[in-house]
């Protein structure tokens, strides 16, 4: 009598358990996304490869920081989910006015030239080999206070800023059209940022 009573209890408890089971594979497959998987490009780039932009006119007569970029790792141009890299030039004297990314951290590096930097309640110079880590909903700016150009790589947490980069520009070898203040703000709430007008002017 007791043997059989464990083996039915036994039995009772297998039962259970690969009910359990299924109903979790069940809950899996369930909430995993429809549809096939993004396919993820790997890519190999020279310096001059990619998705190269020009940024379109403002009718406010202020200065873009640079007439052009280049996209390079984005859900668009390879199929990542989780990262966007592209490249910029900024000459002499340029700047990237003062805003902030609300949902991506982002990294900037420095590969040649002298860039002063505003990040949240930072101030300095940063060179060539130098970066700044931008955490989201961080105010920043930056300018060119050097004499040769700097060119910088940024890289995005999350995809989404580079729809505002797009929005502000047209493909290489379209002729770049105008843009309004009004419309910079649109594009701004594209790539989930907020704009604060222009830098404010190096302490020295």
């Amino acid at each position: 009598m007791k043997a059989t009573a464990v083996l039915n209890m036994v039995t009772t408890l297998a039962i259970v358990l690969l009910g359990l089971s299924s109903l979790r594979a069940q809950s899996i497959q369930s909430s995993a996304p429809s549809g096939p998987a993004p396919t993820v490009k790997p890519l190999l780039l020279e310096r001059n490869e990619g998705e190269l932009r020009i940024r379109r006119i403002h009718t406010d007569a202020s200065m873009p920081a640079s007439p052009q970029f280049m996209l390079k790792v984005s859900p668009k141009n390879n199929g990542s989910q989780h990262l966007v890299l592209g490249t910029e030039e900024l000459s002499p004297g340029a700047a990237l006015p003062k805003h902030k990314h609300l949902i991506q951290d982002e990294i900037v590096l420095i590969q040649s030239g002298t860039a002063h930097v505003w990040l949240g309640d930072q101030e300095r110079d940063i060179h060539a080999g130098g970066l700044a880590f931008i955490p989201a909903n961080t105010w920043v700016s930056l300018k060119n206070t050097g004499t040769e150009p700097i060119s910088l790589t940024f890289i995005f947490s999350a995809p989404g800023f580079e729809d505002t980069m797009r929005c502000n520009s047209v493909p290489a070898g379209e002729t770049p059209t105008q843009i309004t203040p009004e419309q910079q703000k649109e594009c701004a709430h594209l790539g989930h940022a907020e704009n604060a007008g222009r830098p404010e002017q190096p302490r020295k």
